[in-house]
């Protein structure tokens, strides 16, 4: 029987609901009936490689994780010969796997076949264990693959192909006996894999483990191989079957759990905010593993979420205050560096005011330490004078975003990226830059016909999968989409019923793209009107665009004005409102949304209330009973120039190298030594360090508890794992010392009063609270007062009185070109397996042996015209400065376009060739605007991409497993099958 929401399927006589499409193996599983299930994982879908779910379905044998329920159906799980069929499958298994768990690594409780086979009851298998006689693969950085131990379920190659859709791993179903093979059969360390660790993640057993976790999780795995096959021997000898030899080892995995701690964290890299449990082992950190329900990423992770911790461990890691006594650093007490500081901040305001102090908050702390950093600047000192590094990315994005559609963040979540029919990504490398947030696009593409075009420089790997890759000149994007705007209305394309009920002003933006027609478009930007027009026609074709943006749009003169133009065109086809749709300006860091959210920023409070509104400030003077100032403060651009001018005497940075990160090193660090004083707070002394008269040794992210922010505007709790490291403390204890020496005693025991004393101030986190942010529940802001979060934004409307949008006319008038003598154009950008400067990552040794260097990446006609090859090392020189570095040759920049990675801070920096030319609205750095002239200094040399770099592997596309394969080989028997013909 059926009906239009459900369908009765019957198990074993008992009846149930199901939904038509339901996969009817997750249907028994929300049943107190049990399947065996080894390559089943929910986050995977069906792979049906294993055999073990067999069923009866209609009188009929059946792999239950294969059935879709369509129509009702009666199902069997019990009957004498569907468990001879799992008990074929599973003997089948372990005829691959030899058990021996109590000195396996992987005996925490977790492993599957382990647990399948204890609960089914095997006792003894009816085929031996056959060893394959391949070698275990220890060459990559990270994990390894044991053969012998593999049980060909697949799951790694599923979530290789379909989930990461990185397409390195494949199995071999042709050999005599099939294996695991990365790329076209070669070693790990020379595929194609990026190490995002997800195949390690869902292995069922100890096939491919994380290398950090040998011979350290259990207590008796600490052996040599000889000494090991010793062990498995003996065990295998002493226990006559199975219930034994579990028994021994589930005491053994219990005894575990007393010294192994799994502790939730937040990703402290880019925005995508992943979430997943860290194991250590006192100071050790064993491995991360990802969740089903980790919200933003699931069971994804990247290279720098998943293996790139070691700098929590550095030994270069600052452990006391330390104080500048003449040339030298000298490691200080607590209460001397805080008197110390205090003393000299109170010398300052009072000889030269407030506003001769500026404070720089950090990306990488957390929402509650942003919050106590504007609160130090503005109760305490009394300057507006605060801001953080999202004037260095985001800050025009923002504007943009608040000029159309009144929010700054974007509109809907990673999920709505995934379910829209095409979209669009504009300066943004986002396989290197936000992987994890790529692979939803790449999935959605591969998997679900998702459209995908790329607009970038570079032909980076987005830009190889696009169904449609356009190379704007640099800094035109605004050009073209005005362009594919203006012949949207002048079509009658628009969506009209949208703009006429949810968007201003349009006909004074339709009057404002006059200048931008296709011809212009085509003379400004390179891309033919042909084009243009084919463009617009695929945007009003399907009904859901989703556009993502990043630094390439942001860093630039008209950053914001860009931006805005890319929320006119969604504004202007109503894309918008629902889900699947809207804009998505993707951040860089893991809390650059959220350290702006929370107030580091010299023109708004927490939650983007102005300083310049009389209730808003009212409502912060009431609370923290002081007055504050109505006129917005310096942002950290300003800040430099006002030091070289002499109106700014301190400086206090936290958690950013600005002498590397900021535009014009030189410029910027000639403002360092100007100061009177400055104090950095850091994890390591950084190069911004040296120029400090002191240094506070700050906390990692898992030697504390907070919250974070990511990208979809969705705050994430994090809980610490280990202890600070020596004298260390987080940066929301070390503020609270500073204020409460200069008179302001906060009194906070934990960083939840922090937040509940923002949600109190601030409408946007109204109803924040850390009661609701348990373990891996998330908020999306703006949270009501009753806890209701908003996942998509604009669904009843946008935040204007009228709760319409606006549409925003822009101009294009670019003030940037090269010329006879400097005729090179620098583009620059993340790399995969760095962080920034690298700070972090290069603390890594398996990263860095993948990585060593930045790099140049140079055309190869380019290199033919100045005569250099593989390795050469040239020299670039800009109007603001030179840089040196090594060259590689690539088609993935075309003639005078050279790329430069972001991850040096020698003598490549990148911010040695920029100049101080800002984005006109935000002061956001064109750091995307160098113009160059390049000096051969040698002609060729070692290459700077190692030969194990993942850039130089060869990815096997296919769809999932190919279990068919299998299914065709003649030693495959379906034990449905085998089962009947025995009976």
């Amino acid at each position: 029987m059926q009906d239009q929401e459900h369908i009765i399927v019957t198990i074993n006589g008992a009846e149930y609901l199901a939904k038509p499409g339901q996969n009817l193996l997750d249907l028994i599983n929300t049943t107190a009936e049990s399947v065996p299930q080894i390559c089943y994982n929910e986050s995977l879908g069906p792979i049906q490689t294993c055999d073990t779910c067999m069923v009866e379905v209609g009188g009929e044998m059946t792999r239950a994780c294969g059935m879709t329920i369509e129509t009702s159906m009666n199902v069997n799980t019990t009957i004498d010969y569907v468990k001879s069929a799992q008990k074929e499958a599973l003997d089948t298994i372990l005829e691959k796997h030899e058990l021996y768990c109590t000195v396996c690594d992987y005996n925490n409780e977790t492993c599957e076949i382990h647990n399948t086979v204890a609960e089914f009851g095997l006792e003894h298998q009816s085929k031996p264990f056959k060893s394959k006689e391949y070698e275990i693969d220890n060459s990559g950085s990270f994990y390894r693959y044991d053969p012998d131990q593999c049980i060909l379920c697949g799951r790694c190659v599923e979530v290789c192909q379909d989930v990461e859709v990185n397409e390195t791993l494949l199995i071999d179903w042709d050999r005599e006996q099939p294996r695991v093979v990365w790329d076209n059969d070669v070693p790990i360390d020379q595929s194609s894999c990026v190490s995002c660790g997800q195949c390690a993640t869902v292995c069922p057993c100890n096939a491919i483990m994380e290398k950090d976790m040998i011979g350290e999780a259990g207590y008796m795995t600490d052996h040599k191989p000889g000494l090991l096959r010793s062990m498995i021997d003996l065990t295998k000898k002493a226990e006559p079957g199975y219930g034994p030899l579990f028994a021994v080892s589930d005491t053994e995995a219990s005894m575990r759990e007393e010294r192994i701690e799994k502790t939730k964290t937040v990703c402290t890299y880019c925005g995508v905010g992943c979430t997943f449990d860290v194991w250590t082992k006192d100071r050790k950190i064993l491995k991360v593993v990802p969740q089903q329900h980790s919200p933003a990423n699931g069971i994804s992770t990247c290279i720098k979420g998943k293996f790139g911790w070691d700098y929590v461990n550095s030994e270069e890691r600052i452990t006391k205050p330390l104080i500048r006594r003449g040339d030298q650093f000298e490691e200080v007490e607590w209460d001397e560096a805080i008197s110390y500081i205090t003393k000299r901040i109170t010398d300052i305001k009072d000889e030269h005011g407030p506003d001769a102090l500026g404070f720089i908050s950090s990306s990488k702390a957390t929402n509650e330490e942003s919050y106590l950093m504007q609160k130090l600047a503005r109760q305490v000192i009394g300057t507006n004078n605060i801001d953080n590094c999202s004037r260095y990315c985001q800050a025009p994005a923002t504007k943009g975003l608040f000029r159309t559609v009144g929010h700054g963040g974007d509109s809907g979540s990673i999920n709505d990226i995934a379910e829209a029919e095409m979209v669009i990504t504009i300066g943004s490398n986002t396989a290197e830059s936000h992987p994890v947030l790529a692979s939803r696009i790449k999935r959605s593409q591969k998997l679900f016909g998702q459209k995908l075009f790329v607009f970038d420089l570079r032909k980076h790997e987005m830009a190889e999968r696009a169904d449609r890759f356009f190379q704007p000149k640099s800094g035109t994007d605004l050009v073209w989409l005005s362009a594919v705007t203006k012949y949207i209305i002048d079509q009658g394309l628009e969506n009209r019923p949208f703009i006429d009920q949810w968007v201003n002003d349009f006909e004074a933006y339709k009057e404002s793209l006059e200048k931008f027609t296709l011809a212009y478009a085509e003379k400004i930007t390179g891309i033919s009107q042909e084009t243009l027009i084919e463009i617009a026609k695929q945007v009003v074709s399907v009904d859901k665009v989703a556009i993502c943006w990043a630094m390439g749009v942001t860093q630039h003169q008209l950053g914001s004005d860009t931006s805005t133009a890319i929320s006119n065109l969604l504004l202007v086809t109503g894309n918008y409102m629902r889900s699947g749709t809207g804009a998505y300006p993707l951040r860089g860091h893991n809390n650059v949304q959220g350290c702006s959210d929370f107030g580091s920023m010299p023109d708004f409070f927490p939650g983007y209330e102005k300083v310049s509104d009389n209730n808003a400030r009212k409502k912060y003077e009431n609370a923290w009973n002081v007055e504050l100032s109505s006129e917005p403060g310096k942002d950290n651009h300003q800040m430099i120039h006002a030091i070289h001018g002499g109106k700014l005497r301190g400086l206090y940075v936290i958690g950013e190298d600005t002498g590397i990160v900021d535009s014009n090193i030189n410029y910027v660090t000639d403002a360092f030594k100007k100061l009177d004083f400055f104090i950095v707070q850091d994890l390591f002394l950084t190069k911004t360090c040296e120029y400090a008269d002191v240094v506070l040794p700050a906390v990692p992210s898992l030697e504390k508890e907070g919250t974070f922010t990511n990208t979809e505007r969705r705050i994430q709790r994090l809980y610490q794992a280990l202890d600070p490291l020596g004298d260390s403390m987080p940066d929301w204890q070390i503020l609270m010392g500073i204020a409460k020496e200069l008179g302001y005693d906060w009194g906070y025991k934990h960083p939840s009063e922090i937040m509940d004393e923002s949600a109190a101030l601030a409408p946007l986190f109204a109803g924040v609270n850390y009661d609701l942010l348990t373990e891996y529940n998330s908020l999306q802001w703006p949270v009501a007062a009753d806890g209701t979060d908003t996942p998509l934004l604009y669904t009843d409307g946008f935040p204007f009185e009228d709760k319409k949008a606006k549409l925003f006319p822009v101009g294009f008038d670019l003030d940037y070109g090269m010329n006879e003598e400097y005729d090179l154009h620098v583009n620059n950008g993340r790399l995969l397996e760095h962080f920034h400067e690298g700070n972090m990552t290069y603390k890594s040794k398996g990263i860095s042996r993948k990585t060593p260097n930045a790099f140049i990446e140079v055309s190869s006609e380019l290199a033919k015209k100045r005569g250099i090859e593989e390795g050469a090392k040239v020299k670039l020189t800009s109007v603001a400065g030179y840089a040196t570095g090594i060259v590689h040759i690539t088609d993935r920049v075309r003639g005078k376009e050279l790329f430069i990675p972001l991850n040096d801070n020698g003598k490549s920096a990148i911010n040695y060739l920029t100049d101080n030319t800002v984005d006109k609205e935000t002061n956001t750095p064109a750091y995307k605007e160098i113009a160059v002239k390049m000096e051969v200094l040698k002609k060729k040399g070692k290459s700077p991409l190692p030969f194990n770099n993942h850039r130089r592997g060869n990815r096997q596309p296919q769809m999932g497993v190919r279990v068919d394969r299998k299914w065709e080989r003649d030693d495959y028997t379906f034990p449905g099958s085998k089962v009947k013909q025995d009976g």
